[in-house]
């Protein structure tokens, strides 16, 4: 136990150093923690046979792809960035399966919105949509992130501890003005009830009990939000670069998902049996 409370002690503060964000941070720590547990001894000594057991303990264990692969990061992290582990390590990813993001229509989202009767909460939905944010950056906002000049929100430490610019809606500058009149610019732009940041996970309910009440898409969690608005403002004719910095995807492949789920080219494209007298 010595051992593995050292190990975990050295990865908690390369992660630290690293400034990974708390979500990160308390994954791969649990992650290696299972690896650690597993091998037993040796931790800092890196043994391919040991991680290839490992794994293949995970695979007995039904758990998913992407599961799989958070633990072969994290094992990995910790001998090749903690420990200084230089050669190849032969132990590769498990193949996962590609999932398309649910994506809901403009007339759906439409639906949802107007659902609301609490103003807060509606316009939190509506910014999540309009701008393109996960709900972990809506609760973050403040009120000095909305220009409204500029018609621009600036989303700071998001995904990865990174800050980036999405658009500010037009049609949502009014009322955000109001809604925001005579407060502090530090207070954030939709406080809980009882002071201080609204959590997450209010706004997943209340858009979930919206999705239910409205009978949009059962499939649908508030992520679907922010996949929606890519796939709009892609079908609108927005470049696929430009959308990459909106959303602030490091890789292009991941904004190139949702050109695999845009309705507009699907819908538009005439079948060849249209063009036949059957």
């Amino acid at each position: 136990m010595a051992e593995i409370d050292e190990c975990l002690q050295l990865l908690k503060l390369e992660m630290k150093i690293r400034n990974y964000s708390r979500y990160t941070q308390a994954n791969y720590f649990a992650y290696a923690k299972k690896y650690f547990e597993f091998k037993e001894f040796s931790l800092k000594n890196y043994d391919e046979f040991s991680f290839k057991s490992f794994v293949s303990h995970l695979l007995d264990k039904k758990l998913s792809p992407q599961t799989i692969n958070l633990y072969i990061n994290s094992v990995k992290f910790f001998y090749r960035d903690v420990i200084g582990y230089e050669k190849k390590m032969n132990v590769r990813h498990a193949k996962t399966t590609l999932k398309l993001p649910v994506v809901l229509s403009r007339e759906e989202i439409f639906r949802i919105i107007q659902s609301f009767k609490n103003t807060k909460h509606r316009l939190a939905i509506s910014l999540a949509y309009g701008s393109g944010l996960r709900v972990s950056e809506v609760v973050k906002l403040r009120i000095s992130d909305l220009d409204f000049a500029e018609k621009i929100i600036n989303v700071r430490q998001a995904k990865g501890n990174r800050n980036r610019i999405t658009i500010l809606p037009e049609t949502m500058r009014d009322e955000l003005k109001n809604f925001t009149q005579n407060r502090d610019k530090n207070e954030f732009l939709f406080p809980s009830n009882r002071g201080g940041i609204l959590t997450s996970r209010t706004l997943q309910i209340v858009f979930r009990r919206a999705v239910f009440k409205t009978g949009a898409n059962k499939l649908a969690s508030f992520h679907c939000l922010r996949h929606s608005f890519a796939s709009h403002i892609l079908e609108n004719g927005t470049n696929l670069r430009y959308i990459q910095e909106i959303l602030g995807h490091r890789d292009i492949q991941t904004t190139q998902l949702y050109t695999k789920v845009s309705r507009s080219g699907i819908s538009n494209t005439v079948s060849p049996l249209s063009r036949m007298n059957v």
